[in-house]
């Protein structure tokens, strides 16, 4: 059994869904590992991970709004505002969400579905450096 340990990067330049499917499945390519699992994990509490389809860009606007309603800025409605009027709801927003995806790995690539594709749902309106750990085992 093997294992192999990446700390990726990005930088998000505004809120919403930022794919990273890409970026994954090249770190994926470099590993000596066909067939085992790979869990994504997102080091922060105002940015979360989804698998979600990848073909229709109105699905991730719907999805941005939807979160919107769910979770309003709205001054006064929150006590925690730190950070300013988006700071609560981003956390709101990823209580409802995931910071960890398990995906099962066969043949070196990822199985995931046609249309699906791995995002990092930014939660802040402001651009932040947003850090993944992807863990990879298997032989």
């Amino acid at each position: 059994m093997k294992q192999a340990l990446h700390h990726l990067r990005l930088a998000t330049h505004a809120r919403g869904l930022h794919e990273v499917t890409r970026e994954i499945d090249r770190w994926i390519d470099m590993q000596d590992i066909r067939t085992g699992l790979l869990t994504v994990f997102c080091r922060h509490t105002s940015a979360s991970l989804l698998i979600q389809e990848n073909a229709d860009p109105d699905v991730r606007a719907d999805l941005e709004r939807y979160f919107e309603t769910v979770a309003p800025e709205a001054p006064g409605r929150y006590i925690h505002d730190a950070e300013g009027p988006d700071d609560m709801p981003a956390h709101l927003r990823t209580a409802l969400t995931n910071v960890q995806l398990s995906i099962p790995v066969e043949a070196g690539r990822m199985v995931l579905g046609t249309w699906q594709g791995i995002y990092v749902f930014e939660h802040r309106a402001s651009p932040h450096d947003r850090e993944l750990v992807l863990h990879l085992i298997g032989e």
